[in-house]
């Protein structure tokens, strides 16, 4: 059963800490399977997969759009399972900014930079580094196929300057070497259903795959509603939404995704 218990002060307490929470079990392994049939089976997502290479020429494949519509991903990104938490962490009422699938293939998805979100973000335009992901497991995500990986701690280093890296938006690795100098590197080992919820300053990266499975990943990012975008426009467009119960999430498991979605273009984003 999924395990979606309010949080504890040691868990409030940890994710000021550490710049992260994770969560075992948020997601059930029917709500899982029906979101990797999604992945695996439709049309639209197939034609809205893009391609980013590492610098060994490693590729792992996104998708990633920036509305809440009618299809199951919408469903997951605005249920109180991930909603009341996070709003909890970050202090306020929390809007949809955009969400992302990555998705590694057996021994040739790539790797991921370190960087953090907020990296990308603050180019965008957003103020306040009042944001954060929500790294959903698809699939088992282990060393071996390249699990995330983060700093402990290293939210609290502030906004590092970042550049881009080949396909990649990666953070200046003077700063990144000083964090992994100080700070716990970790492999966040997950199961399919389990949530990592992480703040916009957290330096983290991820491996490559190099195992016979794949390692397929829902992130869902979000803002507080009251970091407006200075530079607003279709790309820092914020949503709000009514959270919903979980009894909802499974509403739109068997609807295809519409192709009116509004899918990324294949410009550089950060992933994991």
């Amino acid at each position: 059963m999924p395990t979606n218990h309010p949080l504890t002060a040691d868990d409030r307490a940890a994710f000021d800490a550490d710049g992260f929470l994770l969560r075992r079990g948020v997601f059930s392994a029917q709500e899982v399977a029906a979101l990797n049939r999604i992945v695996t089976t439709d049309p639209v997502i197939a034609e809205s997969v893009y391609g980013r290479e590492d610098a060994g020429g490693g590729l792992t494949e996104l998708a990633l759009w920036r509305d809440l519509g009618d299809d199951m991903f919408s469903d997951v990104a605005q249920s109180r399972a991930i909603s009341d938490p996070l709003e909890e962490l970050l202090g306020g009422d929390i809007s949809f900014f955009h969400a992302k699938l990555t998705l590694k293939r057996p021994h040739e998805g790539g790797a991921w930079d370190w960087h953090q979100d907020y990296g990308y973000w603050y180019r965008a335009g957003f103020p306040f580094p009042d944001m954060a992901s929500v790294f959903i497991a698809l699939d088992p995500s282990k060393r071996e196929n390249g699990c995330l990986q983060v700093i402990r701690g290293s939210h609290r280093m502030g906004r590092i300057e970042h550049g881009v890296n080949a396909d990649q938006v990666g953070a200046d690795m003077r700063r990144v070497d000083a964090a992994l100098d100080r700070l716990e590197r970790i492999d966040v080992e997950m199961e399919p259903g389990d949530a990592l919820f992480f703040h916009g300053n957290l330096l983290h990266a991820s491996g490559r795959n190099t195992s016979e499975n794949t390692r397929n990943v829902l992130l869902c990012c979000y803002s507080r509603s009251d970091n407006i975008p200075f530079a607003q426009n279709a790309q820092t467009r914020l949503t709000a939404f009514e959270p919903l119960e979980g009894d909802d999430i499974m509403r739109h498991a068997d609807r295809p995704i519409a192709r009116e979605k509004d899918f990324a273009d294949g410009k550089p984003a950060v992933s994991v």
